[in-house]
């Protein structure tokens, strides 16, 4: 099954830094997923797997070379630990699903809501520890690829967190996730792209799969 091992991002680095986020030559890395920062295009460009080939269109997204993880394990001091999940939208899941079913990633679960308006369904991957979030509606929209939202980062005290951030975070409140919480960076803070952070606990794939093999 391939692990994500990078991914290219349209951010600014010295933001990045005045995020509390660690960057070392326009990389900043969390566990084994490195971040290059600084990549062209909107949002993130592409994403390395491990295992799959370069410049791979997979429905859309691109696979790219990784970018050079840090020697030693990075200490963000805005309390980030790990990227939780990666979200990526599509007009016709199913057409991304199987895309994805190509390369090796299978379905570890999925939810259905109209929380916020048009039904739609979120489907889960594993992607080593990280988990890929596909979120796409019941009815498909039209024919365009599938494209990189935003990001998650589980972080170690999320109240540390938000007081890090001050007023560039939202308001904490309840994950979908059981005993877990989340807060979204406001996009005034200028990080490029979607970002949340989470207070710790089981991702959606293992709750939805509390017997199979997460990382």
């Amino acid at each position: 099954m391939p692990d994500l091992v990078g991914l290219d991002a349209a951010a600014d680095p010295s933001v990045w830094e005045r995020l509390g986020f660690a960057v070392v030559d326009r990389v900043s890395t969390f566990a084994r997923v490195a971040i290059r920062l600084g990549a062209p295009g909107q949002k993130i460009s592409g994403w390395a797997l491990d295992g799959v080939a370069l410049d791979t269109d997979i429905d859309g997204l691109m696979t790219t070379a990784a970018p050079p993880a840090a020697a030693e394990r990075a200490r963000h001091p805005n309390g980030t630990v790990a990227i939780d999940h990666l979200v990526v939208l599509s007009p016709r899941p199913a057409r991304t699903i199987a895309a994805l079913a190509a390369v090796g990633l299978d379905v570890r679960g999925e939810r259905r809501t109209n929380q916020y308006g048009a039904p739609y369904t979120q489907t889960f991957f594993r992607i080593g520890r990280p988990v890929l979030e596909l979120i796409g509606p019941d009815t498909p929209t039209d024919d365009g690829p599938a494209r990189f939202f935003g990001l998650a980062f589980t972080v170690a005290d999320l109240d540390a967190t938000a007081e890090f951030f001050g007023d560039r975070l939202g308001r904490v409140k309840d994950a979908v996730q059981p005993g877990r919480r989340i807060a979204t960076l406001r996009r005034e803070a200028g990080a490029g792209l979607p970002l949340a952070f989470m207070s710790a606990g089981a991702s959606a794939v293992d709750l939805q799969d509390p017997g199979g093999s997460g990382a």
